[in-house]
């Protein structure tokens, strides 16, 4: 879903995005300032612009994942992810810009999981994404377009990311189409109607090389790419939450959520993707979710693998984490790691949870 832009919490801890109060995470559910932009119902969106940075909404991000394979049948995952955050809806080429980037990235392994954070103000050049050509970036770390002329942009990517113990430089191509979450990219949040523009391109096949300690690792696999962006995406009783994508064996693909809340009314919502890409939402309650067991991961308690249930699609599942540390321990702190799963459908996909630190 990636009501990811709260991990833009962690700016405040450097004083680079003012205080709030304590209302959802980083105060993104109180009612965000006239002067920015809220998402309105039916949108329309406008290609290649939209794969680009919306100045004018508080919060956005690109934000990639992968499930990848080594020659020796050895499992790994990747995350790729940078953050907007605005202080003021406007934009300007020097350090009194008002919008903040932040970069994660994530390499998983059966035994270690390692973990990248950099920041950046923008205009100066250190950080940004443009639309056409496509690219985006924070310091070397770059998401850029390899598509063909009149291919939609997302549709081919060169991907790369370093951290102190690794790296990765990844191809991925897509063969099959954008898919629009919620009421076609309007994807409501919570019963008070916070909403976000989200769509997604789950389709990418991967190749390419991860930089382990020891010696480098040729890979390939599947990715599924998230683009959202939105001025006030939660309610100020939401808590966090737990995001799946997942990856069946029978070619569909599955994307839920569920936002906690304090008051006990759990909010979900999630996407049904045939094989060609058709998509069916889910409405709130017909993703269910129940956490099986739980780790203790970084001094704290975290359920790690889960039944989940589509009832209405025939699918109950059990999923268990590649790696149950799969802790990224940012400034605001969340896991996230790939995951297996089987029961009436198996295969493999990604899962993320915030509000357990």
């Amino acid at each position: 879903m990636n009501v990811r832009p709260l991990l833009l919490a962690g700016l405040f801890a450097l004083g680079v995005v003012p205080p709030v109060g304590a209302q959802g995470f980083a105060g993104l559910g109180e009612a965000v300032e006239d002067s920015f932009t809220n998402p309105e119902p039916n949108p329309d969106f406008d290609f290649p612009a939209d794969h680009g940075a919306h100045p004018d909404y508080r919060i956005e991000w690109w934000y990639l994942t992968a499930n990848l394979t080594g020659p020796d049948g050895q499992e790994y995952g990747i995350q790729w992810t940078l953050f907007r955050s605005a202080l003021a809806p406007t934009q300007t080429d020097d350090w009194d810009s008002p919008q903040i980037w932040m970069g994660h990235a994530g390499l998983t392994t059966q035994d270690q999981h390692f973990v990248a954070e950099t920041l950046a103000r923008d205009g100066i050049g250190q950080a940004g994404v443009s639309a056409d050509p496509f690219v985006a970036y924070i310091d070397d770390w770059e998401m850029r377009s390899t598509a063909a002329p009149g291919a939609d942009a997302l549709s081919a990517l060169e991907l790369s990311a370093r951290g102190p113990a690794f790296s990765y430089a990844l191809e991925l191509t897509a063969d099959g189409p954008l898919v629009f979450q919620g009421d076609r990219g309007f994807s409501v949040k919570s019963e008070s109607g916070q909403a976000s523009y989200y769509y997604s391109q789950p389709f990418y096949e991967v190749s390419g090389m991860l930089n382990l300690p020891g010696s480098p690792v040729q890979v390939t696999g599947s990715a599924w790419l998230d683009r959202e962006w939105s001025s006030q995406p939660l309610d100020e009783t939401q808590s966090g939450w737990d995001w799946f994508s997942l990856h069946l064996e029978t070619g569909e693909r599955v994307m839920g959520f569920r936002l906690r809340s304090t008051d006990g009314a759990d909010y979900t919502s999630g996407t049904w993707i045939a094989p060609d890409g058709a998509s069916t939402p889910l409405p709130n309650g017909a993703f269910q979710i129940a956490p099986l067991e739980e780790t203790q991961v970084n001094g704290r308690m975290v359920p790690t693998a889960w039944q989940v249930r589509i009832p209405d699609r025939g699918l109950d599942i059990r999923t268990r984490p590649l790696n149950a540390q799969s802790w990224m321990d940012t400034l605001f702190p969340y896991w996230e790691g790939p995951i297996r799963f089987d029961g009436t459908h198996s295969g493999r996909g990604y899962l993320e949870m915030t509000g357990y630190e």
